[in-house]
C-alpha cells in the first residue's frame, strides 16, 4: 500500500490533529491526576478507557459503512498489542523508578533507535541532513526539558523495555498498513479492542503496584467524570492521527517532528499553570524548532532527489540499454517460437 497521502492540506490536518489532540490530553490528564486537581492516579487503567472509547468509535464506524473491515491475521494484532501494551507500561515504570531527567532522555532516545531498527528491519538509509537535523532537535528537546538525572538498574532496565517496544509499535503501525493494505483508521479500529481489553483487566494491578492505590476505593466527582470523559475523547483523535502520521510519512518523522508537542506543552504550561520558563528553556526550544525545519527541508530534498534520479540519465547512458532490447528476439505468443 502506498502512504496515505492525498494533499498537502490533509498532511497538514493530520500532523495539527496530532499536535492539537495529543497537548490537549496533556493539559487534561494534568488536571485529572495531580494532586491540586482530582488525584486520579491510575494512568494504565485510563490508556484502557482510551483504547475502549476509540474501539468503540471503530465498531460504530464499521457498523455505519463509513469504514471497512479488511483482514489482519489475529496473531499480528496480539502481537502488536502486547508490545503495545508493554510500551505504555513500560513508560510508567520508567517515570517512577527514574527521575525525570532520565525519563525525558529516555524518550528522546527513541529518535536513534527508530532510525537503527528502521535500517536493520527495512534497510531504510538516511541522508547526512537527516541526521544533523536530527541531532539538533535531540539537543534542542534534551536542553529546554532534561535537568536532574538519576538511574538505577531496574528503572534502566524498564527504560529499556519502553523505547525499543515504543518504537517497534511505531515502526509496526506503518509496516502493518503496507503488508496487509489497510488504512491508519481500520488498523487501529482491529487493534483498539484487544489493547482495551488487556488494559482493563491488567491496568488497575499495574496502577496498584505503581502507586499503591485500589481503583475501587477512589471516590468519583462529577469533575473528575468530566476530565475522564475528556481525556478519552481526546485520545481517539491522538490515536488515529498517529496512525495516520505514521501510514503517511514514517516513524522517524513522526518521532522528529512529534517534539512540537513539547515545545506546545512547555509553553502552555507556562500561560496555563505558571510553569517557569528560563531562558535555557527558550533556547532549547529554539535549537528544536529549527532542527525540525531543517528535518522537513532535508526529508523533503531527498523525495525530490528520487523523484528526479531517473532522469539524469544522458542519452549516451541510454543507449546501451536500448541496443540489449532491440537484441532480444521475440516470442511468438502461439507457438513459442522465436521471430527474427
Amino acid at each position: 500500500m502506498e502512504k496515505e497521502k492525498k494533499s498537502p492540506v490533509s498532511d497538514v490536518g493530520a500532523w495539527g490533529m496530532n499536535i492539537v489532540s495529543s497537548v490537549g490530553i496533556i493539559m487534561a490528564n494534568k488536571q485529572l491526576m495531580s494532586s491540586s486537581g482530582f488525584a486520579f492516579g491510575f494512568a494504565t487503567t485510563l490508556t484502557g478507557f482510551h483504547f475502549s472509547v476509540t474501539a468503540l468509535v471503530g465498531l460504530i464506524s464499521n457498523a455505519s459503512g463509513y469504514s471497512t473491515s479488511k483482514h489482519v491475521p489475529l496473531w499480528e494484532l496480539v502481537w502488536f498489542s502486547l508490545v503495545a501494551n508493554a510500551s505504555i507500561t513500560g513508560m510508567n515504570l520508567s517515570l517512577m523508578l527514574n527521575s525525570v531527567g532520565f525519563y525525558q532522555i529516555s524518550k528522546l532516545s527513541m529518535i536513534p533507535v527508530v532510525c537503527v531498527l528502521e535500517w536493520i528491519l527495512h534497510g531504510k538509509n538516511f541522508s547526512r541532513e537527516v541526521k544533523i537535523a536530527v541531532a539538533v532537535v535531540v539537543v534542542g528537546v534534551g536542553i529546554c526539558t532534561v535537568t536532574d538525572v538519576k538511574v538505577n538498574a531496574k528503572g534502566f532496565l524498564c527504560a529499556c523495555v519502553a523505547i525499543l517496544c515504543t518504537s517497534l509499535q511505531q515502526i509496526s503501525i506503518g509496516s502493518l498498513q503496507k503488508k496487509y493494505s489497510v488504512g491508519s483508521f481500520e488498523l487501529l479500529s482491529k487493534t483498539a479492542p484487544i489493547q482495551a481489553l488487556s488494559l482493563l483487566i491488567l491496568g488497575p494491578f499495574i496502577d496498584y503496584f505503581l502507586t499503591g492505590k485500589l481503583l475501587i476505593d477512589y471516590k468519583l466527582s462529577s469533575g473528575a467524570f468530566f476530565f475522564i470523559l475528556l481525556s478519552c475523547s481526546l485520545a481517539v483523535f491522538c490515536n488515529i492521527s498517529q496512525y495516520l502520521c505514521i501510514g503517511r510519512f514514517s516513524a522517524v518523522s513522526f518521532q522528529v517532528l512529534g517534539h512540537m508537542k513539547t515545545v506546545c506543552v512547555l509553553t502552555l504550561g507556562w500561560l496555563l499553570f505558571d510553569s517557569e520558563l528560563t531562558f535555557k528553556n527558550l533556547m532549547g526550544m529554539a535549537l528544536a524548532v529549527v532542527g525540525m525545519i531543517v528535518y522537513s527541508w532535508a526529508v523533503e530534498a531527498e523525495k525530490q532527489t528520487k523523484t528526479t534520479l531517473p532522469s539524469t540519465l544522458s542519452e549516451e547512458d541510454l543507449k546501451p540499454l536500448k541496443e540489449g532490447i532491440a537484441e532480444i528476439p521475440l516470442k511468438d505468443s502461439t507457438h513459442g517460437e522465436a521471430k527474427v
